[in-house]
């Protein structure tokens, strides 16, 4: 079994009173290692590292290079240790392996695009002020100061990168929190950030819930940037603990993504792309696509070569490479996702695969549940309208181009959306119609670190990924450099100073 200490200004340090907590892997339901559990004196401890390493420490005034070849250092050291880590990140989530050595590998090239964004520089020329005069005018963009990062269970190296990469390039220091159901990833980090030579108190990582730990860093008075993502009902929460302060905050939050098949789609195509689009992780994904919109024309072609593909997906040990779906995170989470399944038979919906927990062997000790799909979805329905986050699929049918984009767009939700046809024209008209952050074309999942990536609605505020995302974690200030240099052309002060 694994052990993991807080990581505070540049220690391993245990918890207040040294409490602890475990961590269970998903597929076996044993425990594969003990985490200190940071209570609120332990936050403490770590948002003033954190302040102390902004105010006085080197991180925001090394040189861009120097920061972006700390990143590139980061980087470096995931693909040295990327088996340890693959391994880790499948006992900890139930990620499968094939799933897990692309996250690290994606992992270590997001820190590498992170120092390639450390490297620029931001600031930019401005026009004139309003009043005529002899002026240089420059937008400045400085970092924010103290971030507190929080992250879900889903993907949890990535999520971890995903945070300090952009926070790091712009200078910031970092307090990150994991989730508690998947930490192990996470800490392994801090040691490699340890190994990489980071300052004292630039990057903070602690271990704990988020009623205790989360909610501290997120109304801690010394914290400037609250980045978070989870689900909407805590980012509604966050909102109001960060309003006390009025931090700066992003959010990336819940979705329930439409993916619309229009009439001369290439099936062949298209199936696949909808099955990877529900089901990849066991539809444990911020951005699935959970509601299927297929016209009535073609549904029932659709949907019979969706059944046959679903029915051979094979569940059993995520460490397999033949395995396709592992278990979902926890048992609390297989609990939800067996509720809703229950609540769309109960509302009408026509269950056609799935809708329990497999009968193989293999799959006895761990949190699996079938990928299910129900049919003739009411697009008013729980199933339809809430985020599940697990291997369910709503098939919604529809009879116009309009009809699938209105029922697209009746959701609070605007994280994805798709759209599958052999015409881009017709396709792209769709997706400029579609209330989201991000649509893909015959395409699914599909994320760039060069693109920005968040949500409408309540999805979310702000943005991740490319030059939006590192501006996030920055503040604007114009600076004005008069070049007048004499009081004669300065006759604005007339209005105020009388000429002597």
């Amino acid at each position: 079994m694994r052990e993991y200490l807080l990581y505070i200004d540049n220690e391993f340090v245990a918890a207040s009173g040294e409490r602890t907590f475990a961590s269970v892997n998903p597929f076996t339901r044993e425990q594969l290692a003990q985490c200190a559990f940071a209570g609120e004196a332990d936050v403490d401890r770590a948002v003033a590292a954190a302040r102390k390493a902004f105010d006085s420490g080197p991180w925001p005034r090394l040189s861009r290079s120097e920061r972006a070849a700390a990143l590139k250092a980061l980087s470096d050291k995931i693909n040295e240790t990327a088996n340890l880590l693959v391994e880790l990140e499948v006992a900890d989530s139930g990620s499968t392996i094939r799933k897990a050595k692309e996250d690290v590998a994606l992992s270590a090239r997001s820190l590498n695009n992170a120092s390639k964004f450390a490297a620029l520089e931001l600031d930019e020329p401005l026009d004139s002020v309003s009043r005529p005069g002899v002026s240089k005018n420059l937008l400045v963009r400085e970092p924010v100061g103290v971030v507190a990062a929080i992250i879900p269970w889903n993907f949890p190296l990535k999520m971890a990168v995903w945070k300090l990469g952009p926070a790091l390039a712009a200078g910031n220091t970092v307090v990150l929190k994991p989730s508690e159901e998947t930490p192990v990833t996470a800490m392994e980090l801090s040691q490699l950030i340890h190994g990489a030579g980071f300052p004292p108190g630039a990057v903070n990582i602690i271990t704990g819930t988020g009623p205790v730990a989360g909610a501290a860093m997120v109304r801690h008075p010394l914290v400037d940037k609250v980045a978070f993502t989870g689900s909407t009902a805590v980012g509604k929460e966050i909102m109001r603990s960060a309003a006390g302060t009025l931090k700066k905050i992003t959010l990336e939050c819940g979705g329930k993504s439409a993916n619309i098949v229009l009439e001369d789609a290439d099936l062949s195509i298209a199936v696949d792309g909808a099955l990877y689009a529900a089901f990849y992780h066991q539809g444990q994904c911020c951005e699935a696509g959970t509601r299927l919109l297929l016209p009535e024309s073609i549904a029932d072609e659709f949907l019979g070569l969706l059944l046959e593909k679903t029915r051979r997906l094979r569940l059993g040990d995520p460490m397999d490479p033949a395995t396709d779906l592992g278990p979902l995170v926890s048992k609390r989470q297989q609990d939800v996702v067996l509720g809703f399944i229950a609540k769309g038979k109960a509302e009408g919906a026509s269950l056609v695969t799935g809708g329990g927990m497999p009968a193989s062997p293999v799959c006895a000790r761990g949190f699996f549940v079938e990928p299910t799909i129900f049919d003739r979805v009411a697009g008013s329905s729980r199933i339809a309208q809430e985020e599940i986050f697990g291997p369910v699929l709503s098939v919604i049918r529809y009879a116009t181009v309009d009809d699938a984009v209105r029922i697209a767009n009746d959701s609070r939700y605007g994280l994805g959306g798709g759209v599958w046809s052999r015409d881009a024209d017709k396709a792209m008209a769709v997706a400029r119609r579609l209330r989201a952050g991000t649509v893909w074309i015959n395409e699914w999942h599909l994320l760039s670190d060069r693109a920005p990536f968040g949500g409408y609605k309540q999805s979310g505020i702000g943005r991740e990924f490319g030059l939006d995302g590192l501006r996030e974690y920055t503040e604007a200030k114009h600076v004005h450099i008069d070049e007048a240099r004499t009081r004669d052309k300065k006759p604005w002060y007339d209005v105020v100073v009388p000429r002597t």
